[in-house]
């Protein structure tokens, strides 16, 4: 068994068996579903199976639009009912000094055909005395909103909670949760059972927490069972059905827990040397697939079947090289994708961790890569999209260069890509 040992300050930001089955999603291939979460649909980054988006693009070839946005942000597009939702911290006075500003932490709507800005909701304020130090790679709107039938969440990490409904009307808000961040928020919450669940591991007294979907008020939450040495993480949990128990997967630092979303209770644990853990977990073919992150990262895949501590005998296999810290990862078939911060893309065989291929990519990246049909988009920070095909040999057919800084994830409505960069939403569409 590998693990990542400690080093330096990290950086932060983010299958079916008879008996085990994803909870994202009925299938791992979605079907006719909204991209209204992180990663789609399926949780996993994996498009409809019939969507069909374009290869190639370029700021003057197949753009629908390019909407300039207000404010700073890095949470990824979402879409339901037409609309395009993404949150943005306004600064209050657009000429003072953003690093000693207030900010409006604000709810974005847009059409999601024309690109028309529909809505600026400002759902709270981020007072000076109250704003953190954020990494260079940050922003203080980096989650991702959720959109649930009438309503949508959106969450500000160590800022606060709000829900409010399609119209922009305020619902409920919570601030109660405030706890000393490390270069800023970052984690996604997931929708389980009309509880919304997310982490909370700041500097200290690391947890992962439940509010009640309905009125906002705390339902459950507990705490870290492992004392690690640098506690802060920016994971986005993942839930899964097990034997017909659901778990919420959620990666820390030195662990991860697999939850039962009704009350908190660990159903099992898997400890790992690792810290500022920003991956999203993914799920294929029954075991769990996590990053470890800093600073040698190890992707680990589990078997989430045990109960209580299971690091000795669940712990399929591990993988030390090439390994993202930041994006999440993909997988299709027999294969899991990736790409490190480096920009190394990287195919391993899901059953045995096995490398198929690692091949230079190009650039940074933060952002995770999107699957569509037989197509793997990975988007480097400088808005570059590599287009490269799956299986077990690297073709790549198709580079784009937007020329935008990019740290969020792209999105899917129907046969066009959403993507956001530094001061714009784009659709990409033939």
């Amino acid at each position: 068994m590998i693990h990542s040992r400690f080093g330096n300050l990290a950086v932060c930001i983010v299958l079916l068996s008879a008996s085990v089955v994803a909870f994202d999603s009925s299938h791992n291939r979605a079907h006719a579903e909204e991209w209204s979460i992180f990663r789609g649909p399926s949780g996993n980054g994996i498009a409809d199976a019939d969507a069909s988006v374009p290869t190639e693009w370029s700021p003057e070839k197949n753009v629908a639009f390019r909407t300039e946005l207000p404010g700073e942000g890095w949470s990824s597009p979402v879409i339901a009912n037409g609309r395009i939702f993404v949150s943005a911290a306004i600064p209050a006075d657009s000429e003072s000094d953003s690093s000693k500003t207030e900010f409006d932490l604000t709810l974005i709507v847009l059409d999601a055909n024309s690109g028309k800005l529909l809505k600026s909701v400002p759902l709270m304020q981020q007072t000076a005395e109250k704003s953190a130090r954020i990494h260079k790679k940050n922003s203080h709107a980096s989650p991702t909103p959720i959109v649930e039938g009438n309503r949508v969440f959106v969450h500000f990490g160590y800022q606060g909670t709000a829900c409010v409904d399609l119209d922009g009307k305020l619902i409920w808000k919570n601030r109660d949760l405030f706890f000393k961040p490390v270069h800023g928020n970052g984690g996604t919450p997931v929708l389980v059972d009309d509880k919304l669940i997310f982490t909370c591991d700041g500097a200290s007294d690391p947890k992962v927490v439940a509010l009640d979907a309905a009125t906002g008020k705390i339902a459950w939450e507990v705490k870290r069972p492992i004392d690690a040495k640098r506690k802060f993480s920016f994971c986005t949990p993942l839930t899964i059905v097990v034997d017909g128990q659901k778990q919420v997967i959620a990666p820390g630092s030195d662990c991860v827990l697999a939850l039962d979303p009704a009350n908190g209770n660990v159903i099992w644990q898997v400890r790992y040397s690792g810290y500022s853990v920003i991956p999203k977990p993914i799920y294929h073919n029954g075991l769990v697939y996590l990053s470890t992150s800093y600073d040698t990262p190890s992707m680990l895949a589990i078997d989430p079947t045990g109960s209580g501590d299971v690091t000795d005998t669940h712990l399929k296999w591990s993988l030390n090289k090439n390994v993202p810290h930041t994006p999440s990862m993909l997988a299709d078939d027999e294969f899991i994708y990736s790409v490190s911060d480096d920009g190394i893309a990287m195919c391993v065989e899901a059953a045995t961790g096995d490398i198929v291929y690692k091949k230079r990519v190009g650039g940074g990246f933060s952002s995770s890569p999107i699957l569509v049909g037989n197509k793997i988009y990975y988007t480097n920070e400088s808005g570059v999209t590599t287009v490269v095909a799956t299986g077990p040999d690297y073709k790549v057919l198709a580079e784009n260069d937007l020329g935008e800084r990019t740290l969020a994830s792209a999105a899917v409505d129907g046969n066009a890509l959403i993507m956001r960069t530094a001061d714009a939403i784009y659709r990409i569409e033939e």
